[in-house]
C-alpha cells in the first residue's frame, strides 16, 4: 500500500500573513508540520502544495532548501491542488495535513494507517471532537478523484474532503476513535491568529523539540491554564 502526505501550504492568509514561514523555537511553522510528518511510519512522500501565486517563490525555494518536495497548483481550488500533487505517485491513500498545525498528532495518524490496512475504506471518520491543531485525515486517491468529479461547489474545491462529510452514504467509512488523552477540544493548537502564534511559541518554546508527542504538548497546556487563555477566545473561521 502506497501512502503519502499533501500538506497544504501558502502564505497568503487573512488573519496572520505569512503564518506558515513565522519562527517556531529554532525552526519555523513549516519545518515542524513537514518533519513530523515525515515521521509518521508508513508514509511513502510528504509533499508541499502551494500555489502558483508568486508570494509563494519563498514556500517552493524553503521545500528546495530543505529537500521537500513541492507541488504548485491552484491557489483557490484546493481539491484539484491536492488531485494534480499525488498525481505522479499514485498513491492508494493521501494522508491530509495543513500547514497551519505543527503539533499534528503522529501517534493518531499512525493510528489511521493502521486501521486502513484493516478495512478497505475510503475515508477515516473521528469518532471523537479533538483540540483543534492535532488531527490529520486519511482519505484514499480513489475517493479524491471521485470527489474532484461530483463536488462543483466552491466549499468542495476549497474544503478538500468536505464534500465526502456532506454526502456520507456516498464513501466507505471506518470510525477512528481516538485515546482519552487527546479528548480536549477546548484546546486550540492551530496557527491562524497572533494570539494562536504566541501560544503556539510558548509551546515550541518550551519543549524545544519538533518531535515533543501531541499528548506531552497536551499535559503541557491543561497544567498551564494561563497559556490556554490566550487563545481561548479565538473562533474558527465558518466553511462558506
Amino acid at each position: 500500500m502506497k501512502i503519502i502526505v499533501v500538506i497544504q501550504a501558502r502564505m497568503g492568509s487573512t488573519r496572520l500573513p505569512g503564518k506558515i514561514l513565522m519562527p517556531l523555537g529554532e525552526h519555523d511553522n513549516l519545518y515542524y508540520v513537514t518533519a513530523r510528518s515525515k515521521s509518521i511510519p508508513e508514509v511513502d512522500e510528504v509533499i508541499v502544495a502551494t500555489s502558483r501565486l508568486a508570494q509563494d517563490d519563498v514556500v517552493e525555494k524553503w521545500c528546495d532548501e530543505h529537500q521537500i518536495i513541492c507541488y504548485r497548483g491552484s491557489e483557490e481550488d484546493v481539491l484539484e491542488r491536492y488531485i494534480e500533487a499525488a498525481k505522479p505517485y499514485q498513491p492508494d491513500y493521501v494522508i491530509r495535513v495543513t500547514a497551519d498545525c505543527p503539533f499534528l498528532d503522529v501517534e493518531m495518524a499512525q493510528d489511521m494507517i493502521r486501521l486502513i490496512h484493516k478495512e478497505d475504506v475510503d475515508i477515516v471518520d473521528l469518532g471523537a471532537d479533538l483540540p483543534r491543531g492535532l488531527a490529520v485525515e486519511a482519505i484514499s486517491y480513489a475517493a479524491l478523484k471521485y470527489i474532484d468529479q461530483h463536488g462543483q461547489e466552491s466549499r468542495h474545491r476549497e474544503h478538500v474532503t468536505y464534500y465526502a462529510y456532506e454526502y456520507k452514504g456516498q464513501f466507505k467509512r471506518a470510525v477512528y476513535h481516538p485515546p482519552v488523552s487527546r479528548l480536549y477540544p477546548q484546546l486550540r493548537i492551530t496557527l491562524d491568529t497572533e494570539e494562536d502564534y504566541a501560544l503556539i511559541s510558548a509551546v515550541a518554546n518550551h519543549f524545544k523539540d519538533p518531535h515533543i508527542s501531541s499528548a506531552a504538548v497536551l499535559q503541557y497546556l491543561l497544567e498551564h491554564p494561563e497559556l490556554v487563555q490566550i487563545n481561548a477566545h479565538v473562533e474558527q473561521k465558518p466553511v462558506l
